[in-house]
């Protein structure tokens, strides 16, 4: 494969695109496939809101999805799922009914409401038409990171959120890379410092090169979240290039869910919605399905908090009065 950018679309197979409102202060980020993957998901924060995701169970008869949307808007933000279908539907794809096909597209969103943007879009929220854009735009090169897309209107506890991406490959050589929208209700900071909470994972100075700090305060300790009910929600999208079955990518999301608590601090409460979805291209067999599967998870959860720690480190903030600084207005330099 190509030299490794550290991002989701290191996994050939894979376009990001990103759609947003300045005004709105909100936006949908779309991951394409170039053909239908196998798909998984693992919720495990109190307060989710998604589309399809009962489809990603074993046993369900549709096994493969063509994209997946994140957005935000809170439950408004379900209908980008519905404009990547219409892009899809528009180029072919989709789950065959005779001459019909269906786009599989699952989702999920995140809470932005109150983030100083204007929502008052009139009848119908903007997110179909974000979705349409989001999936128009998706492309296998490279894709932006920071305060765009579903991490445009995001925020930590104490500062910006955004998107984040990470990837690494195993030692069987399988890629695994991991696309995250930071909105968490806690922090990514250890306390009001500049050490990230993954500071221990990062590689090639992605975030700052800090490290971690010589002890941890008491005080970063405390449980400090935003402390409203349903305005937060970390969404991460995992995608390795192995071969995997529906068993194995719901395991693969599971594992991947430690990388949440790796960068997050409190994580996965009642205020958020947590969600991974874990992919697999099946470009690359696996090896030993127990040995292979673990290292990939294990290797999967340290991406998946680089990646939440990247989307802190790349925001910027938004243009209102009172909006959370970004890290790199805290930290300069």
């Amino acid at each position: 494969m190509t030299m490794r950018r550290n991002l989701l679309t290191d996994i050939p197979g894979v376009s990001v695109g990103h759609a947003e409102d300045a005004q709105l202060a909100s936006g949908v980020t779309c991951i394409l496939f170039d053909e239908p993957v196998i798909a998984a998901c693992d919720v495990r924060g109190g307060g989710p809101g998604t589309r399809e995701t009962d489809l990603l169970d074993s046993g369900r008869t549709v096994e493969k999805v063509d994209a997946i949307a994140l957005a935000g808007g809170s439950a408004f933000g379900l209908d980008a799922c519905a404009g990547v279908q219409a892009y899809l539907r528009e180029n072919d794809r989709g789950f065959a009914v005779r001459d019909i096909r269906v786009p599989i597209v699952p989702g999920a969103i995140l809470f932005d409401l109150l983030n100083g943007g204007d929502k008052g879009w009139g009848r119908f929220p903007p997110y179909r038409e974000l979705g349409y854009a989001a999936a128009a735009a998706a492309t296998p090169g490279p894709h932006a990171l920071g305060s765009v897309g579903a991490g445009l209107g995001a925020t930590t506890v104490n500062m910006k959120g955004g998107i984040g991406a990470a990837s690494a490959v195993t030692e069987d050589g399988v890629t695994v890379a991991a696309l995250a929208a930071v909105n968490a209700a806690g922090s990514a900071t250890v306390g009001d410092g500049p050490h990230f909470w993954a500071g221990p994972f990062e590689q090639d100075r992605e975030f700052g090169g800090r490290g971690s700090p010589a002890t941890v305060p008491a005080a970063a300790l405390a449980t400090v979240t935003k402390g409203l009910p349903r305005t937060a929600t970390t969404l991460v999208v995992v995608v390795t290039d192995a071969a995997l079955g529906r068993t194995h990518a719901k395991r693969l999301a599971t594992m991947a869910q430690d990388g949440l608590a790796r960068a997050l601090y409190p994580i996965h409460t009642p205020l958020d919605g947590d969600i991974v979805f874990a992919a697999a291209t099946g470009r690359r067999i696996l090896g030993d399905p127990v040995i292979g599967l673990t290292r990939l998870g294990a290797v999967a959860a340290h991406v998946v908090a680089r990646a939440i720690a990247r989307g802190v480190y790349e925001a910027t903030a938004l243009p209102f009065p009172g909006a959370l600084p970004a890290w790199r207005d805290l930290y300069p330099g």
